[in-house]
């Protein structure tokens, strides 16, 4: 009886730091960012705030603004700040494929709202991209652990160099600044930084062959 060598999986997005279609991920990225921009010049333009549907804590009423606050901004200065952390993290978050990037996506903009409609105080109006920038960045800066991929963790080390400073935004500080939707935001990120890299070790774990089986003689 003889065995044959293991075969190995399709190579996965464990080791991966770009997005496999780049072209593809830019286009997403730079699509949601347009989308961003044409709602704050529809909300300058109309003669009514579309900041009213954001999000309101704890009123049944609010609860749908989970759905539309990171498309709202407290106006130009507001959008332009996110902007560029949105379309960075939100490119690099996409190594794992757009599958897989939805999901994070998906994840990381319910628990960011939840949070926020759960803690923030009563009476005020949650809106911006900010808590989905926090999520993504926290991917990125922690996926590299749980994959074990020294690659994903350079990124880690110059994104923290870079931003590591606004982490401090999960923190109470600024009444004006949603320190609710950043620290869940971050939560949501690592949660589905260790549930893909989980999903992507089972994707990729090694089937071996069954052993060759020798022919009886006639």
């Amino acid at each position: 009886m003889t065995t044959l060598p293991a075969v190995p999986a399709a190579p996965g997005p464990l080791n991966r730091v770009v997005p496999p279609n780049p072209k593809q991920a830019a286009l997403v990225v730079l699509g949601f960012t347009a989308l961003m921009y044409l709602v704050e010049l529809v909300d300058m333009i109309l003669p009514v705030s579309l900041d009213r549907w954001g999000i309101l804590a704890r009123s049944w009423s609010g609860l749908d603004g989970v759905i539309w606050a990171p498309l709202l901004h407290d106006g130009w200065s507001h959008l332009v700040s996110n902007t560029l952390p949105v379309a960075l993290f939100g490119f690099l978050a996409m190594a794992g494929g757009l599958g897989q990037w939805i999901a994070v996506t998906v994840t990381i903009w319910l628990v960011s709202g939840l949070g926020v409609w759960l803690t923030a105080p009563s009476g005020v109006i949650t809106v911006g991209a900010s808590g989905l920038a926090f999520g993504w960045l926290a991917f990125l800066l922690v996926r590299g652990i749980f994959n074990r991929s020294m690659k994903q963790l350079a990124v880690a080390l110059v994104l923290f160099l870079y931003w590591g400073s606004t982490l401090l935004g999960v923190l109470p500080g600024n009444p004006q600044i949603s320190w609710q939707g950043h620290l869940f935001g971050a939560l949501a990120g690592v949660l589905t930084a260790w549930l893909t890299s989980r999903a992507n070790r089972g994707k990729g774990k090694v089937e071996p062959t069954s052993p060759a089986v020798p022919e009886l003689p006639a």
